[in-house]
């Protein structure tokens, strides 16, 4: 059914309404009580990481500068807001939440929309064309016309702030979702995994700690093997039995909301627990084969399988290193058998960082082709 039939053409109209409610509001007022005008201030690059947990928006200044210099351009500003991935929190909610942390950082630096040059939104849930040119939509409705706009997965953006926003290798994510997305030089991409937690990405921090709920679970029924996750998953979230974990569970099934019980699953396999050990060596499992798969589709690893490419590594997960169980690590060593020439990178900035350094090297290559 289209949205112009029955009750789908009033939930439509109702978004959008919705939508030109907010575009109407408040958010761009600080605007108006700017004295600085087009042709006085710094024109501006925006870089956003919009992920299931949080949205950051870096303000960067739009100088002449060579690529290798790309690492010292200062940040102007920088903003924090919720969830945007539209398949989480919705149309609505997703919208506001990049519009509201675009102006909290111009706001901050003192720039406003007129002298933003190019925009790179890097967010997940971005899986399909359609997916890019919905975004795009909502960024041409809040930006003048000379803005340059570029929307991407969420992965890309993490890729190059560890490749200095070059588009070559391979990046994993393992925060409350995961995915694995690859390009070759010549512009080839590919991804697996990051179709979120209901067709599978149980290597996330969302999928770890799903399967340890569902390990008390059999526990409690006599179904599976008892487990000191019972034990510590409850006296973390303050409940008395199992029974209460399934009210507690879809009282508020949000994705970051269940992973963070990750760090309570790695501290009972480093106690000895062997479901939560066999968990966390399945996760492995799982990210380990998304990044094989995407390296061996592009062919990362050369003929002999034996090139050099680099492994961007970025995510929650795979940065909780322990005294013990290290997954980060553990991936980094199942991957190594696969490919000898797999270069590990954990990036020193911020994905929306890289998502800046992603809209100055379109933006220039544009103006190039000009």
């Amino acid at each position: 059914m289209t949205p112009e039939n029955g009750k789908e053409k009033k939930d439509f109209d109702a978004e959008a309404a919705g939508m030109k409610r907010y575009r109407n509001g408040e958010i761009w007022e600080f605007e108006d009580d700017m004295g600085v005008s087009d042709g006085d201030g710094t024109g501006v690059l925006l870089g956003l990481d919009g992920g299931t947990t949080s949205t950051v928006c870096i303000c960067m200044p739009m100088i002449p500068f060579s690529h290798s210099q790309l690492q010292s351009l200062p940040i102007l500003a920088r903003a924090v807001a919720g969830c945007s991935n539209h398949n989480s929190v919705g149309e609505i909610a997703a919208r506001e939440a990049i519009e509201q942390v675009m102006a909290d950082a111009l706001s901050k630096c003192g720039s406003k929309r007129s002298l933003v040059q190019a925009v790179c939104l890097a967010v997940s849930g971005v899986n399909h064309p359609t997916d890019q040119q919905r975004i795009l939509g909502w960024l041409r409705d809040i930006f003048p016309s000379h803005v340059r706009l570029y929307v991407r997965n969420d992965a890309v953006a993490a890729l190059a702030s560890g490749t200095m926003g070059k588009l070559h290798g391979c990046v994993l994510i393992a925060g409350t979702g995961s995915i694995a997305y690859g390009f070759t030089e010549d512009g080839k991409e590919a991804r697996a995994a990051g179709a979120g937690p209901v067709l599978g990405d149980w290597g996330s921090g969302y999928g770890i700690a799903a399967q340890a709920l569902t390990a008390v679970v059999r526990a409690h029924d006599d179904r599976g093997p008892s487990t000191m996750l019972t034990s510590s998953i409850l006296q973390t979230l303050g409940l008395s039995s199992a029974e209460e974990l399934i009210g507690w569970t879809y009282a508020d099934p949000s994705w970051a909301r269940i992973a963070a019980l990750v760090p309570v699953v790695v501290t009972c396999a480093e106690a000895g627990d062997e479901v939560a050990n066999k968990i966390l060596l399945d996760s492995v499992q799982e990210l380990a084969s998304s990044v094989k798969a995407v390296v061996e589709r592009l062919g990362l690893c050369g003929q002999d399988g034996k090139s050099a490419f680099p492994l961007v590594m970025v995510g929650g997960v795979l940065e909780a290193n322990r005294r013990r169980w290290d997954i980060g690590k553990e991936v980094m060593n199942c991957v190594s058998k696969y490919f000898s020439g797999v270069i590990p990178i954990r990036p020193k900035v911020e994905p929306a960082v890289g998502a800046a350094w992603l809209a100055w090297n379109f933006l220039m290559k544009e103006c190039h082709k000009g």
